[in-house]
Order: structure tokens, then sequence, then C-alpha cells
């Protein structure tokens, strides 16, 4: 078998991403399940700059109760860096529940998929 090719590598990780803004755009956390690991993480800094977040079973609960998204909701992957079985990425989404995000992931190749582990978000309100 032959090693993965550095486009191979990527569309793993567009496909996963894809899962992510798919479940945002329904808001639908089963869609976007599959793209994290278990142990992953998610932060950001609160309205009083304050860190906040935790186990990634809060942006679950928060997409399945709170997250509507508007019909024009889109979410894009602006980069993806891979090195060896590390890779990162960012992702703009606008017009979520009447926020825009910049999500920064951070992904590991764990038993050959790759997965998200952490998750940094910028919010700012939909102009």
């Amino acid at each position: 078998m032959s090693k993965p090719s550095y486009v191979q590598e990527y569309q793993a990780i567009v496909d996963v991403l894809n899962q992510y803004n798919e479940g945002g755009k329904q808001a639908k956390s089963s869609i976007m399940k599959p793209a994290f690991s278990e142990q992953a993480t998610i932060f950001g800094v609160d309205a009083d700059g304050k860190l906040s977040g935790g186990a990634i079973q809060g942006l679950f609960d928060t997409i399945d109760s709170a997250f509507r998204p508007s019909p024009e909701a889109r979410g894009a992957i602006v980069n993806i860096d891979i090195v060896g079985t590390a890779a990162s990425a960012r992702i703009d989404t606008n017009d979520i529940s009447g926020f825009c995000f910049t999500d920064f992931f951070n992904l590991l190749k764990v038993d050959g998929n790759w997965t998200v582990v952490s998750k940094i978000y910028h919010t700012h309100v939909a102009p």
C-alpha cells in the first residue's frame, strides 16, 4: 500500500471540515460529531474578555438548542496546513444565529483518520 499523497490528505481534511460546516448550516450536531474526537475541546473569549470553553459537548449542546442559521449561511475553509500527522485549519462562517465566526481547528491523524482535537473560535456580530 502506498503512502497517501498530500492531495489525498488535504481532501480527507476538507471532508472532515465539511462535516462541521454542514452541521452548522443545518443546526444539527449529529452531522458534525463524527468530525471531532470525543476528547476534543473548544475555547474562545466571552463578552467580558475571559477565556470560555471546555469539552466539545458544549458546542454540540449549543448547536442543537440555540443555533439558527440564516438560509444564506455559508462556511468557507480558508486555510489548511499539514505537517505529518498534525494539521491546522481555519474556517470563516457567516450569519449563524446573527453571528459570524472565525474558527481555528487542530487536527490529528489517528488510526488513519483525521479528527478535530481542538477548536478555538472568534465570534463577531453579523453585518
